[in-house]
């Protein structure tokens, strides 16, 4: 893994980020996004009122994921913390400057008016509280509060996997990612990727061109794409997958914007395969936000004299899965029952019983009989639903009678 840290390796000047934007505090240009037809209807928990104050809060530059969850420990629910005074605000833990710009920028915020503008985007803001939230994702350190949504998020993206690499990809490079890419989405896997140039691109293709799902996780806000030579390809992967982002709308695609993204494909995804990378890219950011979220790192070896495979030959060194063919993900993930879960799913559709056992798994592994007590049921109804939810792929057994959520 690399030694460096997300933070230091963002700042390096041979790092792809940095010859894919222009050396200049302007922007990279940008295009807006065209807007689907609808937002597709996702499983919603927070009632619009308080929607619409998370979305105001994520507007504010400097309230990142912790300082939010910082506010909401110390006041009922965002819409109070948002009319909070400066006293208030300064008790809730906030510093001085903090307080300072959310004073300053909330005066020009209108909650109501953000909603509004991602209905005409047809763009769904899923938030931590929310049933439908990305279940891989809200288990890493510091989610996105809110995560912006054009097309759809469901179920079966439970199982991902983020397919990276470098922007300048070789031959070599494209038609391993495509291989890759097109043999795991036939086995049911949801391909996650940046929509960058080179192996980012080719992931999302050879998905799509497989009928099966594919991610979108953008650096800049829902509404624009980047790069502008990429918009046809974020529509059709909204159209049966989704594009994602935790930047509010109109943010542009910031070079620090980048990392962030990063920690977000690692997190929505079960591991993280590197198919061509050079010793400083930004793929290899992607795959230290993995290590530490608890995911498998994989890469594909390549030629040795080649600078474009010293990034991936490096992580094989250290550890990271070697991936020749799609077995090899498949084995080391344990997804041989992927379609088999998949037909469950279709056939078993989750009831209150199910719903209420993962709730009380969410807090970590439990014995039967004390599900059993918790849920107030009779030990044969919990066992039956465990047994069916082991099927499905959504809990898995720990010997002894002991469950956890898969």
């Amino acid at each position: 893994m690399p030694d460096k840290s997300p933070a230091q390796m963002a700042l390096l000047p041979d790092d792809e980020y940095a010859t894919d934007l222009p050396q200049s505090p302007v922007a990279p240009p940008a295009v807006p996004c065209p807007a689907p037809p609808g937002a597709p209807l996702m499983n919603l928990t927070l009632d619009d009122d308080e929607r619409a104050y998370w979305v105001a809060w994520n507007r504010v530059r400097g309230i990142g994921p912790a300082r939010f969850t910082r506010l909401l420990a110390f006041f009922p629910d965002a819409a109070t913390a948002w009319v909070a005074s400066i006293a208030e605000l300064r008790a809730a833990g906030l510093d001085e400057h903090s307080v300072t710009e959310v004073d300053r920028q909330r005066r020009a915020i209108e909650p109501l008016a953000e909603m509004a503008l991602l209905e005409k985007l047809a763009v769904v803001a899923l938030t931590l509280r929310d049933e439908g939230y990305p279940r891989l994702l809200r288990e890493i350190a510091q989610p996105p509060a809110v995560l912006y949504v054009r097309g759809s998020l469901t179920a079966d993206d439970d199982v991902s996997l983020a397919i990276v690499g470098t922007r300048h990809a070789t031959a070599y490079g494209r038609h391993v990612t495509a291989t890759l890419a097109r043999d795991l989405s036939e086995q049911g896997l949801t391909i996650v990727s940046g929509l960058a140039r080179g192996v980012d691109q080719a992931a999302h293709v050879a998905a799509l061109e497989a009928g099966g799902r594919t991610i979108a996780v953008q650096g800049c806000g829902p509404d624009l794409v980047y790069p502008p030579s990429h918009a046809q390809l974020a529509a059709r992967i909204a159209e049966s997958g989704a594009v994602v982002s935790e930047f509010a709308p109109g943010t542009p695609p910031e070079a620090g914007n980048f990392p962030a993204r990063n920690r977000v494909i690692s997190g929505l995804s079960l591991a993280v395969l590197i198919t061509e990378a050079p010793e400083k890219s930004g793929a290899l950011i992607t795959a230290q936000f993995a290590g530490e979220q608890g995911r498998d790192v994989m890469a594909v070896p390549g030629n040795i004299v080649n600078r474009s495979s010293v990034g991936c030959n490096r992580l094989i060194q250290d550890g990271a899965i070697c991936v020749i063919v799609a077995a090899d993900v498949v084995s080391a993930l344990n997804l041989h029952l992927v379609p088999q879960q998949f037909a469950m799913r279709e056939l078993l559709p989750a009831d209150d019983t199910e719903a209420l056992i993962l709730r009380l798994l969410d807090d970590g592994d439990r014995h039967v009989d004390d599900l059993c007590r918790a849920a107030g049921l009779p030990a044969a109804t919990v066992s039956g639903a465990l047994v069916m939810m082991e099927l499905k792929g959504l809990v898995r057994g720990l010997g002894g009678m002991l469950y956890a959520r898969a």
